[in-house]
């Protein structure tokens, strides 16, 4: 089970301002309902130009309805240009912090608030300011996830790879059509950091320098033949047990890789397509694993090829 602290649990039990907005001055809709997650929010201005009302209406998971709750308390009151810079880590923060693979729910309501913004400046016939249009080019199209929100995600976080991309952003989690445009952003991102100007060296950093190889430390941690032995157990459970289970309703699951406690896994087949995804992870694949191979295990869904 994911850690969620007591403002995202409450948020989620006891969601505030879900619906819609008669008349709304604003609508943004973000998401798919055919790929699992969507949310709508729509918005109504005061006579001083201020959010009166917020509403939504999500399709998602706890975090998704959490992230969304929240949002729409924070930005009452606030003009849309104050509104504008709410980011998807103030609404984490808001609910005292998200786990890091349900991220992307925070980023969902995001858009979801800058979609609805867009809508309303294109109904009055006005100039969209450009900070609003600067994450407007979508790279997944399944999750309406901008370029701008992939990129921010990979310098923020170091994000290396497609699968952790996706576990931040969701961006690749349902055709996988956009694989090599994450890819491309993963390796424009490290070339600029490449090229940026390293740090002068301290003393500290002389020293090491100057120290002789076999003194350094290697980037590969001792415990490298533990990780072996983990993902042996892993493997073994998920063939031996998990996936025989799967099997029998047409779905399949597929070991990823395994880091830091962390076991990524695929389901496929019938699973892949199953509304109840994350339940089976929940309910089925991470008890097991917790109950056979190690309690502190974390078993983390990613998207199809």
């Amino acid at each position: 089970m994911w850690n969620y602290s007591d403002k995202v649990m409450d948020h989620f039990l006891n969601p505030r301002n879900v619906g819609e907005v008669d008349n709304p001055d604003g609508v943004g809709e973000v998401g798919s309902m055919a790929c699992g997650d969507a949310l709508r929010l729509t918005f109504r201005l005061d006579g001083d130009g201020r959010i009166a009302e917020a509403k939504f209406q999500t399709f998602g998971c706890g975090s998704a309805i959490a992230s969304s709750s929240i949002l729409t308390e924070m930005i009452r009151g606030k003009t849309l240009e104050e509104a504008s810079r709410v980011t998807n880590e103030d609404i984490a923060r808001e609910l005292d912090g998200l786990p890091r693979e349900k991220m992307h729910c925070s980023v969902m309501g995001r858009e979801a608030l800058e979609a609805a913004m867009l809508d309303h400046y294109r109904r009055l016939g006005r100039e969209v300011p450009c900070h609003l249009l600067a994450g407007t080019t979508l790279l997944c199209h399944c999750y309406q996830v901008t370029k701008d929100t992939v990129r921010e995600a990979i310098e923020r976080h170091g994000l290396e790879t497609v699968e952790d991309v996706t576990d931040h952003t969701k961006a690749g989690g349902g055709c996988g059509d956009c694989h090599h445009e994450i890819a491309d952003l993963l390796r424009e991102c490290r070339e600029r950091q490449a090229a940026a100007p390293a740090p002068a060296a301290g003393p500290l950093l002389d020293l090491v320098a100057l120290a002789p190889m076999s003194s350094r430390r290697t980037d590969r941690p001792e415990h490298a033949p533990a990780d072996a032995a983990m993902v042996a157990r892993i493997t073994e459970l998920l063939e031996t047990e998990i996936a025989p289970a799967l099997r029998n309703d047409g779905g399949d699951i597929e070991f990823v890789r395994y880091g830091d406690l962390r076991v990524h896994v695929r389901l496929t087949g019938n699973c892949a397509a199953c509304r109840s995804s994350s339940a089976t992870i929940s309910g089925l694949v991470e008890p097991r694993l917790r109950e056979f191979v190690d309690p502190r295990l974390s078993v983390v869904e990613v998207g199809r090829r």
